[in-house]
């Protein structure tokens, strides 16, 4: 009894260690790409599948500064994102498919409010908030880099 006591508590406590390792602030199975931005570098996870998408920043707690997610579409077309159980405070930058900003947005953390997209995106970059504003970019800028991403998968 004691023996497998000791081991239910060894399991435990690697589950334990093993959620913190994959939950850390910047630590992810996902693709990374660095991308530009009016002469501001961007390391960003690529969120270019349907579930990694759906997914995006849900349940972080926080992000490194100059640090993102780009979502990668098959297809450029009006966008929508929401903030439901994401913990961060975010804004987006919708891009078309030739990487031009369409529009910024500021996304306060947990709202089921919707973020649209103002013309035709294939791209969004999530970055914390204020990151645009504090770095100067604006929409009419362009997103350089985005070739190197993978492209979207089913």
């Amino acid at each position: 009894m004691r023996k497998m006591t000791l081991s239910l508590f060894l399991m435990l406590g690697l589950l334990a260690a093993s959620q913190v390792a994959c939950h850390g602030k910047n630590q992810s199975l996902l693709p990374a790409v660095t991308l530009t931005i009016d002469g501001h570098a961007v390391d960003a996870e690529v969120a270019n599948s349907e579930s990694t998408r759906e997914t995006g920043l849900m349940f972080r707690r926080e992000m490194d500064k100059n640090h993102g997610m780009i979502f990668v579409f098959p297809d450029a077309e009006i966008r929508a994102f929401w903030m439901k159980n994401t913990f961060i405070p975010l804004s987006i930058a919708y891009m078309d498919a030739d990487g031009a900003i369409l529009n910024i947005l500021e996304m306060p953390p947990q709202t089921e409010d919707t973020f649209y997209s103002n013309g035709q995106a294939k791209y969004a970059l999530e970055m914390n908030t204020g990151w645009y504003q504090a770095n100067g970019v604006k929409a009419g800028d362009k997103v350089e880099g985005l070739a190197a991403a993978p492209t979207a998968v089913p």
